[in-house]
């Protein structure tokens, strides 16, 4: 809503075809912006992610910027049909596909940049790459999640390495009063009620690294919380991982990407 009030072209890319439709005549109506288009996309579908980026790719011939936002918290175990467990599915390999796929489309642009929507959950992960599927141990879907969100931040600090013309940010919105909070986390937002943020300032941040000329004045690959550069690991945390176990992530996923890549 706010980078259509802004004149922004915006591609939603939705699971859920009437909710998106949904959205964007609320979009239109609301700014007059008629620049607004829905794809269909079940993230959690990797092969599809693949061939909807590598189709966006030949249909549109700019990108400025790309912000990924979808997510998932499961309450039990479940896997794509590509046996991949479906969370892991959308919140990592779904967002680095869209991501690596789209990066020569970005690179055309003067001012690229991609912005991933984390989560102050990740704060209690540390980075574990070898249970990707989370097929060891109890599944704790919330637990998950954040592990996904830390693997989230190491993605961005990695890529931002390799790709230098690109800013990338990656950013905790606070704790906003979703349904998905309400669904996934019934205790927590009955607890917090009263202190949950509106999606308006949920998005707030997200809106100034897309747009703002201040967010590029800042190191690529970084962490933001309201308008700022924040730590990624709490003091004294026992969160840290070494270089090598974080590029070691990325080559896991590119393996992992590269097997449903259609030929």
């Amino acid at each position: 809503m706010a980078i259509a009030k802004r004149g922004g072209t915006i591609h939603m890319v939705c699971r859920n075809k009437d909710k998106a439709e949904e959205a964007r005549a609320d979009i239109v109506k609301e700014t007059g912006n008629k620049e607004i288009y829905v794809h269909i996309l079940d993230l959690s579908e990797t092969k599809k992610v693949w061939e909807f980026a590598e189709g966006f790719k030949k249909k549109f011939k700019s990108l400025n910027v790309l912000i990924n936002n979808a997510g998932s918290i499961m309450s039990q175990r479940d896997v794509n049909t590509e046996g991949l467990e479906k969370s892991f599915a959308v919140n990592v390999l779904g967002i680095y596909i869209l991501t690596k796929s789209l990066i020569p489309l970005l690179e055309k642009s003067t001012d690229p940049r991609v912005i991933t929507v984390s989560s102050g959950g990740m704060l209690v992960q540390k980075l574990r790459i070898g249970n990707l599927q989370s097929e060891r141990g109890r599944y704790d879907g919330t637990m998950v999640y954040a592990q996904h969100k830390r693997q989230q931040v190491v993605m961005t600090e990695q890529l931002a390495k390799t790709h230098t013309n690109i800013h990338f940010s990656v950013m905790h919105p606070g704790w906003v009063d979703t349904p998905a909070v309400a669904n996934a986390m019934p205790d927590f937002h009955r607890s917090m009620k009263d202190s949950l943020r509106t999606p308006e300032q949920g998005a707030d941040t997200v809106v100034w690294l897309a747009i703002s000329e201040a967010a590029t004045t800042n190191p690529t690959g970084r962490l933001y919380q309201d308008r700022k550069v924040v730590p990624t690991h709490l003091p004294l945390a026992w969160t840290h991982s070494s270089p090598l176990e974080e590029q070691k992530l990325l080559l896991l996923l590119e393996d992992l990407a590269k097997t449903f890549q259609p030929h």
